[in-house]
């Protein structure tokens, strides 16, 4: 397999800001996370069996929302997945147990192998994630998306960081929760989010300001009251994510001075049981490039798997990849703080 080569700058630049990201997070006289693991008795995170496959099939976006870590946007159209990957990615799938694929991005729907990814891993018999901004539902060329959502039965994680217009519009831009609000009346309409509805709809919170989630139970309940009353709109669950101090976010807490008090929130807030359920220890993680990560956050970061292990989905081996020793670092501080988070929601 033949890794994408963007240009020697742009790859050059990408590296040099993940280093760069790397060294702000690791300076400093703040404790590490490998040192709290220490201090409450708990061993070096190590994988489990693979159960999730969680893709970035690019980092192209309609949006250009203030918390992403991805960085992603509408400039980024050449850091799209190609076919030969995706089938990288479906043979991996096919040679293993991996029961979940996990799509995200950019908007992953802007992939253009988007369609056949989903429909070959259904054939696989997988169970489909397609990480939505809900946003491009509506966008031109893509109002086709909810009903092949629907025909495929593709659970919907979507972005709603707030259920007030002025809340979600201030982190994902001027305009966007009202189209927000249409597509989920789309999906409703389509059975998504109804009781007893094989079509799963969970809508993502995370904080506009600097500081944790609150209540993940609480907030969802929140929301549906709230969501219900003023639009009508159901949906299956909510999950609570913290902002991981990566890319974009990062910027913006270094711009306004919060970094340090930010990851120190986050270091008190350390959770042992959400340091035991991270999803690390389930998932593997895929750049639209087809190198290999232990998570979504690392691989913004360009910290790879463990060296022993393969480093491309082309070299997929899952006796080895089973066992490999997590790589961390003080960024996961943002996923064992207070209930824990993830791309699934609250741990503990």
């Amino acid at each position: 397999m033949n890794l994408p080569v963007l240009s020697l700058k742009r790859r050059g630049s990408e590296l040099a800001a993940a280093a760069n990201q790397v060294e702000i997070l690791s300076s400093g006289d703040l404790v590490r996370f490998d040192e709290m693991l220490k201090q409450h008795e708990l061993s070096t995170l190590i994988a489990d069996q693979i159960e999730i496959l969680q893709v970035n099939v690019g980092k192209l976006c309609n949006m250009t929302c203030q918390h992403c870590h991805v960085d992603a946007g509408p400039d980024r159209k050449v850091e799209n997945m190609d076919r030969a990957t995706v089938d990288a990615c479906l043979k991996a799938i096919a040679a293993s147990d991996i029961s979940t694929l996990d799509l995200t991005g950019g908007a992953p729907e802007m992939n253009p192998h988007f369609k056949y990814f989903v429909s070959e891993a259904r054939k696989l018999g997988c169970h489909v994630i397609d990480r939505c901004n809900l946003t491009i539902l509506l966008a031109n060329g893509f109002t086709d998306m909810p009903q092949f959502l629907a025909d495929n039965e593709v659970e919907i994680v979507a972005s709603l960081p707030c259920y007030l217009e002025e809340n979600a519009d201030s982190q994902r831009g001027d305009g966007s929760f009202q189209k927000s609000i249409k597509a989920l009346q789309i999906l409703n309409e389509l059975g998504y989010g109804k009781p007893d509805s094989k079509l799963s709809l969970t809508l993502v919170y995370n904080p506009v300001g600097a500081s944790l989630p609150p209540s993940q139970e609480s907030l969802e309940q929140a929301y549906r009251e709230q969501l219900q009353q003023r639009y009508g709109i159901e949906f299956t669950r909510l999950f609570t994510i913290t902002n991981m101090p990566i890319s974009r976010y990062l910027d913006h807490l270094l711009e306004s001075n919060q970094y340090d008090d930010y990851m120190q929130k986050l270091i008190e807030a350390f959770n042992p049981a959400a340091a035991l359920g991270v999803m690390c220890r389930q998932t593997l993680s895929v750049s639209w490039e087809g190198r290999l990560y232990d998570c979504d956050f690392n691989q913004m970061l360009e910290l790879g798997v463990e060296s022993s292990s393969p480093a491309t989905i082309d070299q997929f081996d899952a006796t080895t990849l089973n066992g490999r020793k997590i790589v961390t670092g003080r960024h996961c501080f943002g996923c064992t703080a207070g209930a824990g988070s993830g791309c699934q929601g609250a741990i503990s």
